[in-house]
């Protein structure tokens, strides 16, 4: 880990994106990525790691091109039987991400550690990236809705995200430790940036923010910390981030994502659509089109994220 130029913290699609932009344009081992666990569940007798799972998936040049999670090119034998079984099917697990399912729920059986699994699955698919679980101690996200408390999985995947939004929490999060390979990213001598990415700041940032080893670490950071908007005009890029932000009666803009992070962060990354709000904000600013359709989009965006972090660390001097 003592070679990690640049450390994100990350979770979702749009996570995943700046990463593989992040992958294309740095030393391949000089990236590290702390990603959300918030999401885990177990489903079907498995141990089920959404966020990881994407990220390996992408950075492995094996996710599903237009949905952005799942594998390419999956088959789906076994929802099939299942649903002919009478199985729960409201979670689709394809063939080949089932045996990534399998074969995790196996190790941990086993008694090894979630983050050193991670390292064992990236390095399968040629990564050489550092993908580390935000605990390997369980902490779950639990959402407070109009409707009652639900589960993450529930309220995003069974519930499609319907029920309104009151509140969040998450369990086991005020115990859980950073595992060894995040604690030496952030004390990386190399370390030049840490970027939160654009994912939604309640469900995939927050629950890694919730960690006090983790807060602690980037409050004594000495390099930039920077964050990525998720938000362009009055709507996310993608995810329901727009909505929880309403429903929790909170300004749907960038401007809001940006004092979500207060005292995080020394830098925001705005979309270009929204310059005119540049004055507003309280940290230091860069505009790009953030929007990510492409790789090489995703690569403009991490380009962004590199050269605003050495203007910022060149102003700190």
């Amino acid at each position: 880990m003592s070679g990690v130029r640049v450390l994100a913290l990350s979770g979702g699609v749009g996570g995943a994106k700046l990463l593989r932009g992040l992958y294309r344009i740095l030393p391949a081992d000089s990236l590290a990525a702390i990603v959300n666990t918030g999401d885990d569940f177990e489903h079907l007798g498995l141990h089920i790691s959404p966020d990881i799972d994407t990220t390996l998936y992408t950075l492995g040049g094996l996710a599903h091109p237009e949905q952005g999670w799942g594998r390419r090119d999956e088959t789906w034998s076994f929802m099939r039987t299942l649903k002919e079984l009478g199985g729960e099917t409201w979670f689709a697990l394809g063939d080949g991400d089932l045996a990534l399912h399998v074969e995790r729920t196996r190790r941990l059986e086993l008694g090894q550690k979630l983050s050193a699994i991670v390292e064992v699955f990236a390095r399968s698919f040629g990564i050489r990236a550092q993908i580390v679980p935000m605990s390997d101690d369980r902490v779950a996200t639990r959402v407070a809705t109009d409707e009652g408390e639900l589960s993450f999985q529930d309220y995003f995947v069974r519930r499609h995200c319907e029920p309104a939004v009151r509140g969040l929490r998450f369990e086991g999060a005020g115990e859980a430790r950073l595992p060894k390979c995040a604690r030496e990213a952030f004390a990386s001598p190399d370390l030049e940036a840490i970027v939160i990415a654009p994912s939604n700041p309640w469900l995939s940032i927050d629950p890694l923010l919730a960690i006090p080893e983790l807060r602690d670490a980037l409050h004594s950071a000495k390099c930039p910390v920077i964050a990525v908007t998720p938000i362009i005009g009055d709507r996310a890029v993608k995810g329901p981030t727009a909505k929880i932000m309403a429903e929790l009666g909170i300004t749907t803009s960038a401007l809001s994502i940006a004092e979500h992070y207060s005292g995080l962060i020394d830098g925001f990354i705005l979309d270009a659509r929204d310059r005119e709000l540049v004055d507003r904000f309280d940290v230091p600013i860069e505009i790009t089109d953030t929007l990510m359709n492409t790789p090489e989009d995703g690569d403009r965006v991490a380009h962004a994220v590199v050269d605003f972090a050495n203007q910022l660390a060149k102003a700190q001097l």
